[in-house]
């Protein structure tokens, strides 16, 4: 498939997991890139991949919770490669600890690039999505659907991803802009592989996070990200898809 021949896009988290594996996808399918990420070895590690198949590459390393940050990677994106089509917001922080123990600092850590730097990214983009009837893919959670033990900034954080993607969706629809989400569960990410049940915890409660058939790799992810962020996708705005071996059936 060649989907997105001609098209721009700009994928945060692209340096492991999800964001590379949504970035090799859209490469597969003709995208130029723009892939931005804090880890920079892993940042390259993919731009190569991708430049590989022969797409066009272009990497920052950033923190999409610092406005300058994301300011100058959207900036840079458009001078570099002529506008946007596509924006996909991947970059994010999992924690697994006990309501009881999550300290402020965590709680801001975790909202400041889950929830922050998906609105700071958006708000940075919209108006250069404008421009081209472009659209954006969050990458929300089924921890933002249902009850996830342990996870309470991050619960809460995808939680808001889930509504300002929706809010986006009706603000823009008029103007062209299609906004949805993914809410992955159950994926093999290093995030998802870092997991350990906290001490004294209730391990039958890992059953509410646990996919009714296998694990899944990243590329499951990237293939629903890439059918939303496509023209096969036109008449869907506002939608979160769940991406999760019926976690939430």
């Amino acid at each position: 498939m060649d989907r997105f021949t001609g098209k721009v896009a700009l994928i945060t988290g692209a340096a492991s997991g999800i964001g590379r594996a949504t970035a090799e996808r859209l490469a597969a399918e003709g995208a130029a890139l723009s892939l931005t990420d804090v880890a920079a070895d892993g940042l390259e590690e993919t731009a190569e991949i991708c430049r590989a198949s022969g797409a066009e590459v272009l990497t920052a390393v950033g923190d999409v919770s610092e406005e300058s940050s994301v300011d100058s990677v959207v900036s840079a994106s458009v001078a570099t490669l002529g506008g946007l089509d596509v924006v996909v917001n991947v970059a994010g922080i999992l924690q697994f600890r006990d309501l009881r123990q999550t300290t402020l600092e965590d709680w801001n850590r975790i909202i400041g690039v889950n929830l922050t730097g998906t609105f700071l990214v958006c708000r940075a983009t919209i108006s250069h999505l404008l421009e081209r009837g472009g659209n954006i893919v969050n990458t929300a959670s089924t921890a933002a659907l249902a009850g996830h033990p342990w996870t309470t900034p991050y619960s809460a954080s995808k939680g808001g991803v889930f509504a300002l993607t929706q809010t986006i969706a009706v603000e823009f629809a008029k103007m062209g802009i299609r906004c949805n989400s993914v809410a992955p569960g159950s994926i093999l990410t290093p995030i998802q592989q870092a997991f350990e049940v906290p001490d004294g915890a209730d391990p039958k409660l890992v059953y509410r996070i646990m996919a009714l058939d296998e694990q899944r790799g990243p590329e499951t992810v990237a293939g629903a990200i890439a059918f939303l962020a496509s023209d096969d996708a036109a008449h869907i705005n506002g939608t979160c898809l769940k991406v999760d071996g019926g976690t939430l059936a």
